[in-house]
């Protein structure tokens, strides 16, 4: 097998940054998923759109897909050179607008105010004015963007591999370990993560990618980012096989000696898909066509995992295997996939979310 395409999410729920390479951290791509948006709600004046995302105590609700389809109006660009993240605001039959910011801000200077994204309490920074009336202003209602800068999440649930072997390190201290200038930080021992959902990586195959297409009428092709993969692979051996795929060797292109020559992802549960895979990302709209019906049209066999019995499930969720030395990790597009280690049965989600 054969990695095909790659993705990161700066921002959640905005479109995703096409790779051609990156490092991998225990944390997930660097960038992935640092920063998020809340809608606020504290005059009272507007209902949260989802319960389980929104805090009582301080009025912010986390803005994600599912429940804010317009946030795919946004997209996203990576300056590598300069770590800075453009977004791009380009709504249907309206004016682009454009704004600039540090991948990596100060936060000396900024709000700390608390997040809980399901169930995982964390500190995060709301950004500065400017940032927060620019993005206010796209939407049409009052939001903060959130930097998580230093902080984590843990991972609950029966996500998380064994990590009694392992030598966490913070998300600072993998990702400056190749950008210089920013001193690492130490990490509690658990699995840990950023915004992503409930684990760092998300690994899809463009075998059941063309199974849900085959689902949909005749022309139309399923989009892959709107699973919001973050390693998609070609070559399995038939479509959701990697329902029961629990660990994969990724062999590294790149000959530079800092980095070892193999990464190997343990893969941990199932995704469980929701409406945000019905979302036109032209529109900011659920699609009105034949692919406006793919959450329903895969849950005639696609409800395998007991523990999300009302969900179709779609790629595998993973996490970097820290056991096995200490040089860091690159994955290329085109580098080797290996199952190494398959399950049996399919893995049973567990409660954590």
């Amino acid at each position: 097998m054969k990695i095909t395409q790659l993705y990161t999410y700066p921002i959640k729920s905005f479109r995703g940054v096409p790779l051609s390479t990156s490092n991998l951290t225990h944390l997930g791509f660097p960038y992935d998923r640092r920063f998020m948006l809340v809608r606020i709600h504290t005059d009272g004046s507007s209902k949260p759109r989802s319960k389980s995302h929104s805090n009582a105590s301080t009025g912010l609700e986390n803005m994600t897909i599912t429940y804010f389809h317009e946030l795919c109006l946004f997209q996203q660009h990576i300056d590598h050179h300069s770590a800075n993240l453009t977004v791009q605001y380009c709504p249907p039959e309206s004016e682009h607008k454009s704004l600039e910011m540090p991948l990596m801000p100060c936060t000396e200077d900024l709000e700390v105010i608390d997040i809980r994204l399901h169930q995982s309490p964390t500190k995060g920074f709301a950004m500065g004015e400017e940032t927060n009336t620019w993005f206010s202003a796209c939407l049409g209602y009052e939001v903060k963007l959130v930097y998580l800068g230093p902080n984590t999440r843990q991972v609950l649930g029966n996500l998380a591999p064994d990590l009694k072997a392992s030598k966490p390190q913070s998300w600072l201290s993998s990702v400056t370990s190749f950008v210089p200038g920013v001193t690492p930080q130490e990490q509690d021992q658990h699995a840990s993560i950023g915004f992503s959902d409930i684990a760092p990586y998300l690994v899809v195959t463009e075998e059941s990618l063309k199974d849900v297409s085959t689902r949909l009428a005749d022309g139309i092709d399923m989009d892959v980012t709107k699973f919001r993969p973050n390693i998609v692979v070609s070559g399995a051996s038939a479509a959701y096989d990697e329902d029961f795929w629990a660990a994969l060797t990724m062999n590294s292109s790149t000959r530079i000696e800092e980095y070892a020559p193999q990464a190997q992802l343990l893969l941990t549960g199932n995704c469980g898909r929701c409406s945000s895979i019905n979302v036109d990302y032209d529109t900011g709209a659920t699609c009105q066509g034949d692919d406006g019906k793919v959450l329903k049209k895969m849950m005639n066999d696609r409800r395998v995992d007991p523990g999300m019995k009302y969900s179709p499930i779609f790629g595998r969720y993973g996490f970097l295997d820290r056991t096995t030395g200490g040089k860091k990790h690159q994955v290329a597009i085109g580098d080797e996939v290996i199952v190494s280690k398959r399950n049996t049965e399919r893995t049973v989600f567990g409660e954590c979310i």
